[in-house]
């Protein structure tokens, strides 16, 4: 490998501009000192910047704050250098091909926001996950106040999220860009990615990139998977509660050679007691076992500039719940208590590869490919659901750019194989989709002031026809440390009417579907649009890092498969004929108080609202208002004391509408909206060396329980019984312990 290469040259001050920065970017790919146009040069922390010029030069304007220079270039070496006064520099960048191993150290920000992205983007670090008890990917958003987290019903203990005022279904959620919740998987799948697999959480507000489907209409989320190569060789995470939940996560790395690593991951949970904290004769939460295993592969030639990743998954998942009597050898399909059992097996695998041309590191080709097996058998009182879904997915990448890397472009294609065999009770629901798509993306970034990604997709599906998705992003800075962004998409997608409401299926409601003509249940495809704003802007205070943001979203569906509840008999299933929209606005201000100590707090404003068949209607069980507050402290890191993390969240949630119960006997009845719920989850954790740490925490603390979760309780098997109207905790206050050990 080269020896990285560099040059840096100082100038008299005399011969320059006292208030500009002036230099010469090259590069020496060729093994010749040659000018780099196009390259990216800013302060950081600072929307201040410039590109080179076609002979690799630049000015930057300096004031006395400004400390570190970022000097970038797609396929090269990221470089900061550090500028007391201004001087002319000149600097060679090295190839990533050509580069020795760099350690830098520094207080990683457990969560980012970037000024200089198109897209209103938020990563999540694995330091921001383990600020709660973050033992799978449903749990992972507690302290994030842009994903809302709910349960569905009060049987399953699934937790739903929701962003911009709409159900995980409108968000496109994938696993290191590959879709994966979807379809069969909807209704549990975040359950099926332990929280100590996930590196970090990449969450985009609004219509995604082209490039990852047709599918989003709310946003993104991305879960980027902890790597074989950088993993400890072994991590064991241990966690208990007074909920009698148990989980062992353990990570087996190692390293074959220079170019191969391979991993192994385990995940099991158990719970094995009931619970009735509510004395309705129902379990608070299901008795459940998991077992789950990934084994990964990492191929890594830097050299030839390839890199790849090989995942192979099995999970065993398995629940049981209802009332705390019921035993399924004897009363399974009876009427002497209600029980559901739900069971699912799926097998995943996936290869990605990429590959950066050596001689032109501007130009990329990726391949993604991936096959999952999904199985679910389930029962629901007298009533049955089985559901096999087989899944196929690839797409093919290829990066470049135009004249400098200002200009960069993205163009594929993509297809995705989907077969759905469902059955419920008696009647068999059976489809196959398939599709095939091309897209271009092209994104302009000069730094200083814009940023645009626009980009657009044809697909031809065998159900859902052609049509064409636009999706535009785009980011201005009117001053210093500031990004106004706008952004507006199109989406569509199949609903998935029984997979993305089990809930219903524990229930008395009978299913109605309003067949209109359309090719999936009888119905047409969801079609919406979002149309979004946000402005981001950072400063001192008191000579303290903050920012502030305001963000509007709106989505407004051209079609909807309505889900209507206001019947509290029957679900109804039918195409929108109205308006349906969510506007959502969000405020957040993020403060660091004193060294080593943050507050996070936001508030959040709904207005979702749909023409049901009875009129138009509020969604049900979504706050109009939220408030949310997060504050975490650490100690300094010392060899003989350690560490100590505190953190606390706070969520409080304004009034919900509950669908109408008016048919109901009084004795069933319910009022037209929820109480206020406020919960506190805290936790703490202290780090005794490099390897090794335990924690201590407890969600909703206060102890807030909602009061009669499950209408019908006294009589499971009468007309009345519903477990949907879920607003807030069952259980009441959960406290867990865990410990953390690794070896590097």
């Amino acid at each position: 490998m080269k020896k990285a290469l560099y040059i840096l040259m100082i100038l008299p001050l005399g011969l320059i501009s006292q208030e500009t920065v002036q230099g010469v970017v090259t590069e020496s790919s060729t093994g010749k000192e040659l000018p780099l146009p196009g390259a990216n040069v800013y302060w950081l922390d600072t929307t201040v910047g410039t590109t080179t010029d076609i002979e690799g030069t630049f000015s930057i304007p300096y004031q006395i704050e400004y400390k570190k220079l970022i000097i970038s270039y797609v396929g090269y070496k990221t470089d900061t250098l550090t500028l007391n006064s201004p001087k002319t520099v000149r600097h060679m960048l090295t190839a990533t091909d050509a580069l020795d191993e760099v350690t830098l150290t520094s207080r990683k920000q457990a969560t980012t926001k970037s000024y200089m992205q198109a897209a209103n983007v938020m990563t999540i670090s694995s330091a921001e996950l383990l600020k709660a008890a973050c033992c799978n990917l449903s749990e992972s958003f507690e302290t994030n106040p842009s994903i809302d987290v709910n349960f569905a019903d009060a049987v399953t203990g699934t937790r739903q999220i929701k962003m911009l005022g709409l159900t995980s279904p409108y968000i496109l959620i994938a696993t290191e860009n590959i879709p994966t919740i979807r379809g069969a998987s909807q209704a549990y799948g975040l359950s099926f990615t332990p929280g100590t697999w996930v590196e970090s959480i990449q969450i985009t507000k609004g219509a995604g990139s082209v490039v990852n489907g047709f599918e989003s209409i709310a946003g993104q989320i991305n879960a980027e998977l902890v790597k074989p190569s950088t993993d400890a060789k072994l991590f064991v995470n241990a966690f208990a509660s007074n909920g009698a939940r148990y989980e062992l996560n353990t990570h087996l790395n190692h390293e074959l050679n220079d170019k191969w690593h391979t991993g192994l991951y385990v995940h099991g949970n158990l719970r094995n007691q009931k619970f009735d904290m509510n004395h309705d004769g129902f379990l608070d939460m299901p008795l459940q076992k998991q077992i789950n295993l990934m084994n990964r592969w990492q191929y890594t030639n830097a050299e030839k500039g390839f890199v790849s990743f090989i995942n192979l998954r099995y999970l065993n998942d398995s629940k049981q719940t209802g009332q705390t009597d019921f035993d399924p050898k004897t009363d399974k399909f009876t009427t002497n208590a209600w029980g559901s059992e739900i069971t699912t097996e799926r097998f995943d695998v996936s290869v990605k590869t990429g590959y950066i041309n050596p001689e032109i590191p501007w130009q990329s080709v990726g391949v993604q490919a991936a096959f999952s097996s999904h199985s679910q058998d389930s029962y629901f009182g007298l009533s049955s659901y089985d559901i096999t879904h087989n899944s196929l997915y690839s797409t093919a990448i290829y990066n470049t750019i135009i004249s400098d890397s200002r200009h960069k472009i993205k163009t594929g294609i993509s297809y995705t194989y989907d077969h759905y065999d469902e059955v419920l009770t008696t009647t068999d629901f059976e489809r196959t989709e398939n599709s095939i798509g091309a897209f271009f993306e092209y994104n302009f970034d000069n730094l200083e002031k814009w940023n645009l990604t626009a980009g657009i997709r044809v697909d031809r599906h065998n159900l859902l026809g052609t049509f064409v998705t636009p999706r535009f992003h785009a980011r201005y800075t009117p001053w210093e440390k500031s990004a106004l962004r706008f952004s507006f998409g199109r989406g569509i997608r199949s609903a998935n009417i029984f997979m993305e409401n089990q809930s219903v299926f524990a229930s008395s409601r009978s299913i109605n579907i309003i067949n209109s003509g359309g090719k999936i249940y009888g119905l047409d495809p969801e079609i919406a649009w979002n149309y979004g704003a946000s402005f981001l802007q950072g400063f001192n205070l008191f000579g303290r890092k903050a920012d502030i943001t305001f963000d509007f979203y709106r989505t407004d569906f051209q079609n909807q498969i309505v889900v209507d509840y206001e019947n509290p008999q029957q679900i109804s299933f039918y195409n929108l004929n109205g308006e349906s929209y969510a506007n959502s606005f969000q405020l957040e201000f993020n403060y660091n108080v004193l060294e080593h100590f943050d507050l996070r707090t936001a508030y959040k404003l709904y207005d979702v609202k749909t023409q049901y068949n009875s009129g138009k209607l509020e969604k049900p069980l979504t706050p109009k208002h939220r408030l949310f507050v997060n504050v975490s402290y650490e100690t300094h890191l010392s060899e003989i004391g350690g560490q100590w993390k505190f953190d606390a969240t706070y969520n409080w949630l304004a009034k919900q509408r509950f669908p109408s119960t008016a048919a109901n006997p009084v004795a069933y009845q319910l009022a037209e909206y929820t109480p206020t719920v406020g919960t506190l989850n805290v936790q703490i954790t202290k780090v005794f060396s490099p390897v090794f740490e335990v924690y201590v925490g407890g969600e909703n603390v206060t102890d807030v329980k909602q009061d009669n979760p499950i209408l019908g309780a006294d009589d499971p098997f009468g007309s009345n019984f519903d477990t949907t109207f879920v607003y807030g905790p069952i259980f009441g206050s959960m406290y867990y312990a865990g410990l953390r050990f690794k070896i590097q």
